[in-house]
């Protein structure tokens, strides 16, 4: 069987998804799939299963799983038995699914850090004509993590060059993004936070007194406000988080490689220095999952915005009332 032809441009998710299709007829298993060790879990990127109903975006705990043994060389790449290797009999995955036979080949990044896994499991042990498949597997292995390495390069460009933004995607008032902008960064980006398995949480942030500036003192003290708040969010950011006026007093933020505990992070120290300027906001974070994307994350983030809000409303009316009854 003729192995899987690549060109130049072939993107990694494609090249996944040709290797996995080849692999279900070359070396059959009841699930083959292409992992990413990401947050202490093992993401799967790409999936052809036929018995334990998994799809892309699944995951379970990395400690639980056969692959940390193989990578640490605890355990053998092939294994048609796992009841005959001790770490693989008692991996927590097997509390869950049942698994005879393991297959876990490494991926590896150009500064030879682990990206994942090329990962074949059965419910049932295979025969141990298994283990001379090692070679097949090992080439398919480096293909996919040159193709990685290629598409990393291509898309990290494909960025940069994304960053010059039109004068239609700049809002005038910050220098920001706008939503024009904001929405085409979202939709670039949702296709490489899946193919590559990419961690990233949204931050929606929204002003708390602009109503009032713009009442007492009016529109040019109220855009003033924005931009003193604009500046006090860049000054806070990173350069590789994307930043946006979304409208009004609202901004959005995509915080590049953030988990939800380094969202929090940057969310502690967004209201410590737009507090310390004097134009504080409500501010809610999500993070991007493959299954929901990145509409689902700003729905998460926006809704975690708007239940702050309701707190601090309601903290400020229970503060008015009790200055009120000791008046």
């Amino acid at each position: 069987m003729q192995l899987p032809q690549f060109g130049a441009s072939t993107t990694f998710d494609e090249a996944c998804a040709h290797v996995l299709t080849y692999l279900q007829t070359a070396i059959p298993m009841g699930f083959w799939s292409v992992t990413r060790h990401s947050e202490g879990a093992q993401l799967y990127l790409a999936v052809e299963d036929s018995v334990y109903d998994k799809s892309a975006g699944d995951s379970h705990s990395w400690s639980d799983s056969m692959c940390q043994h193989m990578l640490t060389g605890d355990g053998p790449q092939i294994a048609p038995d796992v009841e005959q290797v001790p770490v693989y009999a008692t991996a927590g995955v097997r509390q869950n699914l049942e698994i005879g036979a393991y297959v876990g080949l490494p991926l590896v990044q150009a500064d030879g850090e682990i990206f994942g896994t090329l990962c074949g499991l059965n419910p049932s042990a295979k025969s141990a004509d298994l283990v001379q498949h090692g070679p097949l597997l090992q080439i398919l292995a480096q293909l996919l993590s040159t193709i990685l390495q290629a598409d990393l390069q291509r898309t990290a460009a494909q960025q940069l060059a994304e960053r010059s933004a039109t004068d239609a995607e700049t809002d005038v008032l910050t220098g920001l993004y706008n939503r024009r902008g904001w929405d085409r960064f979202l939709a670039s980006d949702e296709a490489r936070y899946r193919r590559f398995g990419h961690t990233g949480s949204v931050v929606i942030l929204d002003l708390d007194r602009l109503k009032l500036v713009n009442d007492r003192y009016g529109h040019d003290a109220g855009d003033a406000h924005i931009r003193q708040a604009a500046c006090a969010i860049q000054e806070t950011t990173r350069a590789s988080d994307i930043l946006a006026r979304l409208g009004g007093d609202e901004f959005g933020i995509l915080a590049a490689d953030a988990n939800s505990e380094q969202a929090q992070r940057l969310v502690d120290r967004l209201e410590k220095q737009l507090n310390r300027v004097g134009t504080p906001g409500s501010i809610g974070h999500a993070p991007y999952s493959i299954i929901s994307g990145f509409p689902g994350a700003w729905q998460d983030a926006d809704a975690a915005m708007y239940e702050q809000k309701r707190h601090r409303r309601a903290a400020a009316a229970r503060a008015e009332i009790a200055t009120a009854d000791i008046d």
